[in-house]
């Protein structure tokens, strides 16, 4: 995939292995290399990063009385739809009612397919 045909001229990362492959892609790579503890987290080049990697952990720990590793991903996917529509929150219950009142029942044997599979 060429991402500068996608519009995106560079990526900035701390230099995760996985983010060798961009260059690859046909973009520019500028590793940012931070090490760790609270002098890194205040670094301005990922300071939304942090911001958001804060938010969804407090959203994570504030929402359930025990983290499961097994449900990590509907954790993150909870997060996710309320952070895509932070700006709308007054429509959020409503399209909840009518997303619900929408799909059909899934059986338990399913969603435990979901779990397994992850």
């Amino acid at each position: 995939m060429d991402l500068s045909a996608l519009g995106f001229d560079a990526v900035v990362s701390d230099g995760l292995a996985y983010f060798g492959h961009v260059s690859d892609a046909g973009c520019a790579h500028d590793v940012i290399r931070t090490g760790s503890g609270p002098a890194a987290a205040r670094s301005p080049t990922f300071k939304w990063v942090n911001t958001a990697l804060g938010n969804i952990k407090s959203a994570i720990v504030g929402t359930y009385r025990a983290i499961s590793s097994k449900h990590v991903p509907r954790y993150l996917a909870e997060f996710e739809y309320r952070f895509n529509r932070r700006y709308d929150l007054a429509s959020m219950i409503p399209r909840l009612g009518w997303a619900a009142a929408h799909t059909p029942p899934m059986p338990y044997r399913l969603l435990k397919l979901a779990e397994n599979a992850g």
